[in-house]
């Protein structure tokens, strides 16, 4: 669902956090690594990393969790996955080696949860800062199988597990929830992929602010060109450039601009 401005003024009627009330540093600048670690540029004061890497050194780090689907190659049980019609498991149409994770009812989203909080504690225990998960929005690709309610529960479990650890959690997309991401289930900051390539920005600003959002525009699928994202007015406050699959520098196709 893409917002449009007459709804953006209902949802952030209530106004941003203000940035002090955020974790991000001010003034961030980040850099998104989920492809492989590599020395961060110059000037770099946020990363954000896979779970399986370490965290760059002096810097704040953000580690990616996948949330709401399984990792690929994961060995999850499959009385925890969500089916399809035919009783599979149901693979996200765009990542098919990633299946959505059952959290329709408060049993399920337990048992999901305690296998996911392994993970979280490994997020803290290797030293990251915060932690991001992936894929809040699935549940507009479940075929209607489970609700935004679903996943906005689910999300609620796992921001107070990671804040057991010291770990403030940020909404990775899903603009359509409006404030409801920073409301009811807790998240600090957003994490933003194309936001100006689908004209949502300000979906995230206007609740987080400008300096708690970080935003990743894709060079093969810009709206205009870099140049004009970042002279978006509602863009946030740190928002890069990447190729699609985040290779990390010196790989083949790796890119990485950020805006002045």
């Amino acid at each position: 669902m893409r917002l449009r401005a007459a709804l953006l003024v209902l949802l952030f009627a209530a106004g941003p956090l203000a940035a002090e009330d955020g974790p991000l540093p001010a003034g961030a600048l980040a850099d998104y690594q989920l492809g492989g670690a590599y020395p961060p540029p110059r000037g770099v004061t946020v990363v954000a990393r896979d779970v399986t890497d370490r965290p760059a050194p002096g810097l704040y780090n953000i580690c990616y969790v996948n949330g709401f689907q399984t990792q690929p190659g994961a060995d999850w049980p499959e009385a925890l996955l969500l089916k399809d019609g035919a009783g599979a498991p149901l693979a996200d149409p765009a990542w098919p080696d990633e299946f959505l994770l059952d959290i329709g009812t408060p049993e399920t989203r337990k048992a999901n949860l305690a296998l996911l909080a392994p993970v979280i504690r490994t997020c803290a225990d290797k030293g990251f800062d915060a932690v991001e998960f992936d894929n809040l929005d699935s549940y507009t690709r479940s075929g209607g199988r489970l609700s935004q309610q679903d996943a906005l529960a689910f999300a609620r479990l796992l921001v107070a597990e990671a804040s057991q650890h010291g770990l403030p959690a940020g909404q990775k997309n899903a603009p359509e929830l409006g404030r409801l991401g920073r409301d009811r289930a807790g998240f600090r900051f957003a994490v933003a992929e194309g936001c100006h390539r689908w004209d949502e920005c300000a979906a995230y600003t206007g609740v987080y602010g400008r300096d708690q959002v970080l935003g990743i525009e894709y060079a093969d699928d810009l709206r205009g060109s870099f140049a004009e994202a970042c002279a978006d007015p509602d863009r946030p406050g740190s928002l890069i450039l990447r190729d699609r699959m985040l290779a990390p520098a010196g790989a083949p196709g790796h890119v990485l601009a950020v805006c002045p």
